[in-house]
């Protein structure tokens, strides 16, 4: 039986590559991951393949805070996608920008996974089911609709990545409605306090492993039990109430802003 296919971004990362290799390890789906240096993926997908026994793992090479890159492995993808899980982000200690000149948090953590979803759209829409699954966080808030880019306030790496997963959980509720006749669910879920680079860019470790924080978001991705379920946020497995995309008011606004 042909296998379904999966893509994770950011998966040279702690987490991202636990998420990968839990979903190879399913046996079910071809697993390709998404990452910007070829190096670390071929690691990534040769770690991954000689873990699970899996052979069906594959790489692109894309910059995720670059749109027209993800138009580029977009253009490139020739089959059904089933399940989308965008994981990657980053959270420089310095205000920086991409050649675009977006701020690259703002452009990595929440452009590039509206990018993902848009231009995978019709992939994921040929699935006939399809599952999109937005890695945001607990950690999340503050915001600011009048300077997202940090042009105004002064430029904080934690603040900016609270805001960041802020939008994440908010455009999560955005597309689940406007893909919800296509066959296509869009949950997002918090993958745990792991020790990475990601958190110790923010100043804090983590107690939980990066199997126990890729735990919720596959099972999101791939439980039978939230079958139709989309638009939620969730932890530990369980389905928890999200202020951020219960304001419709401000996730219209976000989306128009997208």
């Amino acid at each position: 039986m042909e296998k379904k296919s999966a893509i994770i971004t950011g998966a040279p990362g702690a987490i991202g590559k636990a998420i990968a290799r839990q979903v190879a390890s399913m046996g079910s789906f071809a697993v390709t991951i998404v990452a910007r240096d070829e190096n670390k993926a071929v690691q990534t997908v040769k770690e991954i393949s000689d873990v699970t026994g899996n052979p069906d793992i594959d790489y692109l090479i894309a910059d995720l805070s670059r749109e027209n890159e993800i138009r580029k492995i977009a253009g490139q993808w020739d089959k059904p996608l089933h399940i989308l899980i965008n994981n990657a982000a980053t959270t420089p200690r310095q205000r920086m920008e991409t050649p675009e000149g977006i701020e690259m948090q703002w452009a990595t953590n929440v452009l590039g996974y509206v990018w993902m979803i848009r231009y995978f759209e019709d992939h994921l829409a040929k699935a006939g089911s399809a599952r999109i699954v937005n890695v945001a966080s607990y950690w999340a808030g503050g915001l600011d609709f009048d300077d997202l880019e940090f042009k105004k306030r002064n430029y904080d790496n934690d603040t900016s990545y609270r805001q960041s997963k802020q939008a994440d959980r908010m455009l999560t509720v955005g597309f689940a409605e406007s893909l919800k006749d296509k066959g296509i669910t869009v949950n997002a879920a918090h993958p745990g306090d792991v020790n990475s680079k990601l958190s110790n860019n923010l100043g804090y470790g983590g107690h939980e492993s990066p199997d126990e924080g890729a735990d919720t978001p596959v099972w999101v991705a791939s439980s039978p039990k939230l079958e139709g379920i989309t638009g939620k946020y969730f932890e530990n497995r369980r389905q928890v109430s999200c202020r951020f995309g219960e304001d419709k008011e401000s996730v219209k606004r976000l989306m128009e802003m997208l």
